[in-house]
């Protein structure tokens, strides 16, 4: 018999958003892995730090954040080798997720490399997108509204397109894309409803309208949020 991989969403940061499923693996776990970026702590170990064994065996995937396919593609592969020498010796092996394990997650390359072998359970996880619209005190979409989650490095051209073709967006992975995902919103005359996110459910967090926000960059951890639907509750400033 090999060992269970478990992929575990640990939501956008609050500890106390896990889901008691993903509390009790991660207190029962002797093995856990994480991603990190290169020479920085990382995040997903210090969600779950709080209920992480002493005796828990760590394997840090150290990941190059990039979009190209390579050189992360070679470190998935290298993270699915260990991990698989562990699952075949009977130990399960607790993954952690930020968020949730299949929204932009990098899980999911695991899982590719390891279902066909051993078996593999998902545990979901509060994503930041559904954090982010907590924050702002504002519903994503209703009734057979679309709502469509768009990658803020996309091109002027495709993203225009997207949040055209849309009732309500969540613009992703904002950071050095801010000024330009900005003027955009601003020329298609959605800057005034536009709500903006960073580091939600964390106690750093910031919530404001995407307007007042006064940096030329944002973190990595930040959310644009926009609702073109019909519904009454639109964004009102004076209320951030």
């Amino acid at each position: 018999m090999t060992g269970t991989l478990y992929g575990v969403g640990l939501g956008p940061g609050d500890p106390e958003l896990l889901t008691l499923k993903a509390h009790r693996l991660i207190c029962e776990a002797t093995i856990i892995a994480y991603p990190a970026a290169l020479n920085v702590p990382s995040f997903a170990r210090k969600i779950a730090a709080p209920y992480i064994r002493e005796d828990v065996t760590e394997i840090s995937i150290e990941m190059p954040m990039k979009t190209e396919r390579f050189p992360a593609k070679n470190i998935y592969d290298e993270a699915a080798a260990t991990i698989a020498e562990k699952l075949r010796t009977g130990e399960n092996v607790v993954v952690l997720c930020e968020g949730d394990p299949f929204l932009y997650g990098s899980f999911m390359y695991l899982y590719e490399r390891l279902n066909d072998d051993f078996p593999c359970e998902i545990v979901p996880g509060v994503s930041s997108v559904n954090a982010c619209a907590a924050a702002l005190g504002r519903p994503l979409a209703a009734r057979n509204e679309v709502l469509t989650i768009i990658p803020g490095p996309l091109e002027d051209e495709h993203l225009q397109r997207r949040i055209e073709q849309t009732d309500a967006f969540v613009i992703m992975k904002v950071g050095r894309h801010l000024p330009r995902v900005k003027a955009l919103l601003e020329k298609m005359d959605l800057l005034g409803a536009a709500g903006y996110v960073e580091r939600a459910s964390l106690p750093e967090m910031m919530v404001l309208p995407l307007a007042e926000y006064p940096n030329e960059t944002a973190p990595y951890f930040s959310m644009i949020i926009v609702y073109k639907g019909e519904e009454a509750w639109t964004l009102h400033p004076q209320s951030l």
